[in-house]
């Protein structure tokens, strides 16, 4: 019985110092984003376009694209700038981000998103948005390192 005991608490130790030496999200990194894309649908909407991280003093070339269904006419062209956290290494950044969203844009707009991709990397951008547009919709924003 009590070598179960000491067995137990030599476990939880172990557990213990294995969790203190993980990353944790507050060890993890933050880059600087810049992207612009091209919308535009008529009920189902595509979206297409390219981008930039800059994370840990290097740039990276980013490649932009999705779809979007539901209420979606016109077309517009976007530009985003913001930050992306919670990565570790730039290929975090790379994923689908998804997201419900409504807008419209008639000349000249403004636009402002916070995402996440199932690497855990969250995206928060703000910006200009041209053209005329109206969306309301499940958006798919993909984005890959070139």
């Amino acid at each position: 019985m009590r070598f179960s005991s000491g067995l137990r608490c030599a476990a939880v130790a172990l557990f213990a110092l294995f969790a203190m030496t993980m990353a944790t999200p507050s060890q993890a990194a933050s880059g600087t984003v810049h992207i612009s894309f091209v919308k535009g649908g008529w009920f189902i909407g595509g979206q297409a376009g390219s981008g930039t991280l800059r994370f840990k003093g290097r740039t990276y070339r980013l490649g932009i694209g999705g779809v979007s269904f539901g209420l979606t006419f016109g077309g517009s062209e976007t530009e985003l700038v913001g930050t992306v956290t919670h990565i570790r290494r730039a290929s975090d950044v790379a994923g689908v981000y998804s997201a419900v969203g409504a807008g419209a844009t008639v000349g000249a707009g403004a636009r402002m998103i916070t995402l996440a991709n199932p690497n855990g990397a969250i995206l928060r951008v703000h910006g200009r948005t041209a053209g005329l547009a109206l969306d309301l919709d499940l958006s798919g924003l993909a984005i890959s390192i070139q």
